[in-house]
């Protein structure tokens, strides 16, 4: 299945102008029945930090958690993570990790939680659509000081203490318009309840000005932030390394395709064919068989994923084809982090 893009041709626009305004409706009314107090928000007995978004994908919210969840173990902080858990083939409370590594297949919790958990061996995940349930699982079974809800800005029904909204700095106007229309999962003027905002990937690219021109009239603190590629290795087992140079083929089903692309090129690898699908796609061994035949026939050398990615596609029959994932590191500048964790304690 390809990637979803915003519809371009100009029939099909004003077909899905209608279905926009519907979708800003109930968007509109829900949050104004929160602001009124017609629906609950509840309040867990911890610190409870919002990682989210108001676009569709690709803002690079797993990386974000990873970088928190150790920033806060840097400074002796004891931190849970919860997630809704998208994609995922079971129901209610499910524990990905309490501290060990994933307790299952990722079809179990998802894929971002899966990679969550492989990436924090010593951190409890939990996933649940019921994030007040699940929170009070993570209260009652590892007293943390610190739950941060991933994906989230959206979640209203759990009251958090800090709400961090992630905008993808490569985002254009045409992007910005509310889904199916574009990728908006709510208006800008949502990000009033915020109370940081942070543009990502700002070394890919930096922020058009339209998107600074929005931060600014939000009135919150806004930072930049970067998306540091690091090693490409095997999936299996991280026993060999990709050096730079060589000619690959991009595999990934991520909301944001073209930033992935970049981060190969910026670290030095060259692109010359890409098998692109849509965010949280769900592997098949066709898939791997269609990638080897790409390789075969292009002058591709190699195969690379992400790490969201790799948790799938580690799943599946590799033989035959050499597929490496590359690392992704969510990053602020010293004096960034300084200010994030001024925030925090505040």
């Amino acid at each position: 299945m390809l990637e979803w893009k915003p519809p371009t041709e100009s029939r099909l626009r004003y077909a899905l102008f209608p279905l926009a305004m519907l979708y800003w409706g109930i968007v509109f009314w829900r949050n104004i029945f929160y602001t009124l107090g017609f629906f609950i928000s509840r309040k867990l007995p911890a610190k409870v930090i919002s990682i989210g978004n108001i676009t569709a994908g690709g803002t690079g919210k797993t990386p974000a958690v990873i970088y928190l969840v150790k920033l806060f173990l840097k400074n002796r902080m004891k931190v849970g993570v919860l997630s809704r858990g998208y994609g995922r083939k079971t129901a209610g409370t499910q524990l990905v990790t309490d501290g060990d590594g994933p307790a299952g297949g990722w079809r179990n919790f998802g894929d971002e939680p899966t990679l969550i958990a492989q990436e924090l061996p010593d951190v409890p995940v939990v996933v649940d659509s019921n994030r007040h349930r699940g929170g009070m699982f993570l209260i009652k079974n590892f007293s943390p000081d610190i739950i941060i809800m991933d994906d989230a800005f959206q979640h209203r029904a759990i009251e958090r203490d800090i709400d961090i909204v992630l905008i993808n700095s490569q985002d254009t106007r045409a992007e910005h318009k509310l889904l199916p229309y574009g990728f908006l999962r709510e208006p800008w003027m949502s990000l009033k309840r915020a109370d940081l905002l942070i543009f990502t990937k700002s070394n890919i690219k930096k922020p058009a000005p339209f998107l600074i021109a929005m931060a600014k009239q939000t009135k919150r603190r806004w930072f930049q932030s970067e998306l540091i590629s690091g090693r490409a290795t095997t999936i299996e087992g991280k026993t060999k390394e990709a050096t730079k140079g060589m000619k690959i083929l991009a595999i990934s089903a991520v909301g944001d395709t073209k930033g992935f692309i970049k981060t190969l090129k910026n670290a030095g690898f060259s692109v010359v064919g890409a098998m692109t699908f849509v965010d949280h796609y769900d592997y098949t061994q066709t898939d791997i068989e269609e990638a080897k035949k790409k390789i075969m026939k292009s002058t591709a050398e190699i195969a690379i994923t992400t790490t969201k990615d790799a948790v799938k596609l580690s799943q599946l029959d590799l033989s035959g084809l050499d597929l490496y994932s590359i690392e992704a590191e969510f990053r602020l500048s010293p004096e960034n982090e300084k200010k994030l964790m001024d925030i925090i304690n505040a």
